[in-house]
């Protein structure tokens, strides 16, 4: 599928009296939609990940660091409390 230009250029309205097309030889604006013909079936041809798995794969590590740095303090806290509100009895 050759690349097609999400916006077509009105070239009398861009440069009156001069072609667009000019400005680049036959052979190289073929070989840059090649080129951008390769990208789109790269794009197409690999799995789509949705926004929430790509923020999953950034979060991770952010909340993996954050569960090492704070878990053990956050868990030994609410034991000892826990052991300290049954150590105290039921209250009547």
């Amino acid at each position: 599928e050759a690349f097609a230009p999400a916006v077509e250029i009105n070239t009398e309205e861009a440069a009156p009296g001069r072609d667009i097309a000019a400005l680049v030889s036959p052979a190289v604006g073929e070989r840059v939609a090649q080129s951008f013909g390769a990208l789109a079936e790269a794009l197409d041809a690999g799995p789509r990940r949705s926004f929430d798995e790509i923020a999953e794969d950034m979060l991770r590590p952010m909340l993996q660091e954050w569960l090492d740095d704070n878990l053990p303090t956050l868990v030994e806290r609410l034991v000892r409390e826990e052991i300290e509100r049954v150590a105290r009895g039921p209250r009547r």
